[in-house]
């Protein structure tokens, strides 16, 4: 009887030696060290991460300045002050480079560089707050969905509007389909994000107007969390915006098409309720070592409860390095 054929697992390409090539490029055009934070769509700025900079760090030493390329949809912004707090211990001056996306907690983090070097596709975003609890509504696929305090606030508003507030409860209605636990626990993390924000940009701002005044209008002022705040808008605000070097900026290009291709998403189907997904989803690099976050795990889909779940998980950090001229690839553990 004939076996069955194996069906071989997609793995991403792992574009060391590249990227490093561009990484000694950029160096050899800045006037200090070089430290690339790059997540994919799917990945974000996280606590993890954090752990995995100060191993960057620890390589680089402490150094007068250091240029930080972000490009990142977003992510915790508590695990942003301590990244930036971190970046601190390290270097008096932080120049944030961005060529492209650097939204909500990435901005966070580009707060707290003494100069936002941006392109001219590059964008910030609003940090208005949002977030996903267990008490959060589900949605098509059971899954728990985000809840954004701006969202909530409009419907009450626009209730208002349309109603009579002395007949008709809003909030009545409202905890129908949003636990209040949800509501409060997402108004209690709109003041941390506000406080965040000051916290990041006391590192290197002195004046206190200038400080409130950029925290408050990027928590409150746009009526989207991913309205993209473009060059001229970003100085209008307050922030200490540099236009970015052209040279400098199509390195980062071909830098960020590289961790694109480690990043794209590797999916192998076994059947309909079977895949296995194998993923860079984060990468922090400098010269001479680079760490990524790899997702490597079996899905199964349990059809009663109309959901993906895990199995045979062996996700982690993985840490690629020169040691006397040889590549060295790792485990990293973060527990």
């Amino acid at each position: 009887m004939e076996e069955p054929q194996k069906i071989k697992i997609r793995k991403p390409p792992l574009k060391f030696g590249d990227t490093q090539k561009i990484v000694a490029k950029l160096l050899s055009k800045l006037d200090g060290a070089f430290i690339a934070y790059w997540n994919n769509p799917r990945g974000a700025v996280c606590h993890n991460d954090v752990i995995a900079i100060y191993e960057v760090l620890e390589k680089i030493g402490e150094r007068e300045k250091v240029y930080l390329f972000l490009k990142s949809a977003g992510g915790n912004g508590q695990a942003s002050l301590r990244i930036v707090s971190l970046l601190r211990k390290y270097f008096a001056n932080v120049q944030a480079l961005v060529p492209l996306e650097c939204a909500s907690a990435a901005t966070m983090i580009a707060l707290g560089a003494n100069s936002i070097h941006m392109g001219p596709m590059a964008y910030l975003t609003a940090i208005d707050t949002s977030l996903t609890h267990d008490l959060s509504p589900i949605d098509r696929d059971n899954d728990r969905v985000s809840v954004s305090l701006d969202e909530l606030k409009r419907v009450v508003r626009l209730w208002q509007q349309e109603k009579d507030s002395q007949l008709s409860n809003p909030y009545k209605t409202l905890f129908e389909y949003v636990h209040p636990l949800v509501i409060g626990a997402v108004d209690r993390a709109d003041s941390l994000s506000i406080m965040l924000c000051k916290e990041i940009m006391a590192y290197h701002m002195k004046e206190d107007e200038r400080i409130n005044r950029v925290a408050e209008t990027l928590n409150g002022r746009y009526p989207s969390h991913s309205y993209p705040i473009l060059i001229e808008e970003a100085r209008r605000i307050g922030l200490n915006i540099t236009a970015m070097d052209h040279e400098v900026l199509d390195a980062l290009l071909d830098l960020n098409s590289l961790y694109s291709e480690m990043g794209q998403k590797c999916t192998t189907d076994f059947d309909e309720f079977h895949s296995h997904t194998n993923e860079v989803l984060n990468i922090i690099e400098t010269d001479g070592v680079s760490l990524y976050y790899q997702m490597d795990q079996d899905w199964f889909y349990r059809g009663e409860e109309r959901r993906w779940i895990t199995m045979n998980d062996v996700s982690g950090w993985r840490k690629a390095e020169m040691i006397d001229g040889k590549l060295v690839r790792s485990r990293f553990h973060i527990v």
